[in-house]
């Protein structure tokens, strides 16, 4: 039942909730980012210039400016905002899984199902593939491949993977990830079923042949 009296916000609350200007730079940036996401699934990185992404956001180019220095700069924001969508799902996987088989197993199905039913991601990963290649080094990339390294060096001390290169390990893992991902991309009918089957083989018949720590490897 009411009682007449308006609900005051407390100081706590006020503290909580983003201020105008907060807001506008919030929404100011996921304009740019939304546009960005169009024009390069559209045009390709390649042909797309800031002009391009202004005009599809109606801002004016001194207010993109004040979010990002170039296209790369975009590019790489959206390439990290969909390094944090999928992070949570593969340490979900990391938890769910007993051994080092069940989480590559995992992994790549969650990978590999994301790329097919996320379209933003999909729009400008089949588009750009060469330079998604190259785009790997920002921080939410980085900090999510360095997050699978620790749960391989995890997999070593805990004795559940032979004491192998995990910075190799890594790399050949994300890679395998990166390059059948973007053949499936290219394909007519995606098949993520068959993708992480084939990639977790390969990883799994693979690894036990690695060398440890301190072997050539050679015959």
């Amino acid at each position: 039942m009411s009682t007449g009296v308006k609900d005051v916000p407390s100081d706590e609350d006020r503290k909580k909730a983003p201020g105008k200007r907060e807001l506008t730079k919030h929404n100011n940036r996921e304009a740019i980012l939304d546009a960005a996401r169009t024009v390069f699934a559209d045009l390709g990185y390649g042909a797309t210039s800031v002009r391009d992404i202004i005009r599809k956001t109606g801002l004016a180019s001194g207010t993109f400016y004040n979010y990002f220095k170039s296209k790369e700069e975009v590019f790489e924001a959206l390439m990290d905002e969909g390094m944090r969508r999928i992070r949570p799902r593969l340490r979900a996987e990391r938890i769910r899984s007993r051994t080092f088989e069940d989480f590559i197993r995992n992994a790549y199905r969650t990978y590999f199902d994301y790329l097919a039913t996320d379209r933003v991601t999909f729009q400008v990963m089949r588009r750009n593939p060469n330079t998604v290649r190259v785009r790997m080094d920002s921080p939410e990339i980085i900090a999510g491949f360095e997050e699978i390294r620790e749960y391989i060096e995890e997999d070593i001390r805990n004795g559940t993977l032979p004491d192998v290169d995990a910075e190799y390990l890594m790399a050949a893992v994300v890679g395998i990830a990166m390059e059948i991902g973007d053949r499936m991309l290219r394909r007519p009918e995606m098949d993520p079923d068959h993708a992480s089957a084939f990639a977790t083989a390969l990883v799994l018949n693979g690894f036990r042949a690695l060398p440890h720590k301190g072997e050539t490897g050679a015959p």
